[in-house]
C-alpha cells in the first residue's frame, strides 16, 4: 500500500505537501475566519506555517499509511486547502480551505475521493467533529455519507473556551451500529440531539 497515494477528481489533485508549499500553507493557516473552527491559533508568519508542515504533515508522511493532502486545482499546483484522515484510533477526518474557495463544492469533491481511498485501503471507519456553530461542516459530513452520532461539550484547547461538538461517523466494514465512544466517555456533558 502506498503512503498518501495521489488522488484525482474532476477538478482537483490531492497530493502530499512539500517544503515548497509553505507560503501557500501560510495563506490557509493565517486567515482568522478560516481558522475560527480549527483547533489552533492562526499562523502569524512563515515560520509558524513551516512548523505546522513539520508537525502535521511531514510526521504523517513518515508513517507507513497516511492520508494528509494538499487540495490543489488541476490547473495550477498551489494548495488552496488541506484534507486528512488521522491514523490513530479515531480516524478523524478534517479539512480547511481558503475562504475565497468556500461554497463551490471543492471540499465535498475532495472528501468523496479521500473517503473512497480509505475505504479501498481497508480502514474500518472514519469519524469527524464540528462545532455546532459551524453547521456547514456538518453538511459536508452528511454529503459524504457520514451519520450524526452524538454531541459533547469540551473545554477546547489551546483556545480555552467551551465548545459543543457534534460527532459524525461513517463505517466501511459492515458494522453499521458501531459508534466511536471516546468523546462520549471522556466528557461529562454529552447528549444526542434531534438534527
Amino acid at each position: 500500500m502506498m503512503n498518501t497515494p495521489l488522488l484525482e477528481t474532476e477538478r482537483l489533485i490531492l497530493r502530499k505537501f512539500t517544503q515548497q508549499d509553505i507560503e501557500a500553507l501560510f495563506l490557509i493557516l493565517s486567515d482568522e475566519e478560516v481558522n475560527t473552527f480549527l483547533p489552533w491559533f492562526p499562523a502569524k508568519n512563515l515560520e509558524d506555517a513551516r512548523r505546522f508542515f513539520e508537525e502535521r504533515f511531514a510526521v504523517e508522511y513518515a508513517k507507513p499509511q497516511a492520508y494528509a493532502y494538499a487540495i490543489c486545482f488541476k490547473q495550477g499546483n498551489d494548495p488552496i486547502g488541506y484534507i486528512k484522515v488521522d491514523m490513530d484510533e479515531s480516524h478523524d477526518f478534517g479539512y480547511a480551505i481558503r475562504k475565497e474557495f468556500w461554497h463551490k463544492g471543492i471540499v465535498t469533491e475532495a472528501s468523496k475521493a479521500l473517503v473512497e481511498q480509505v475505504k479501498k485501503d481497508g480502514l474500518p471507519y472514519i469519524t469527524a467533529t464540528h462545532d455546532i456553530n459551524n453547521p456547514r461542516s456538518g453538511g459536508v459530513m452528511r454529503q459524504i455519507g457520514m451519520k450524526y452520532c452524538y454531541s459533547y461539550e469540551e473545554q477546547w484547547q489551546p483556545k480555552n473556551f467551551p465548545v459543543i461538538f457534534r460527532l459524525y461517523q461513517l463505517n466501511f466494514d459492515g458494522h453499521d451500529e458501531r459508534v466511536y465512544k471516546k468523546y462520549w466517555d471522556t466528557y461529562e456533558n454529552h447528549f444526542i440531539e434531534t438534527i
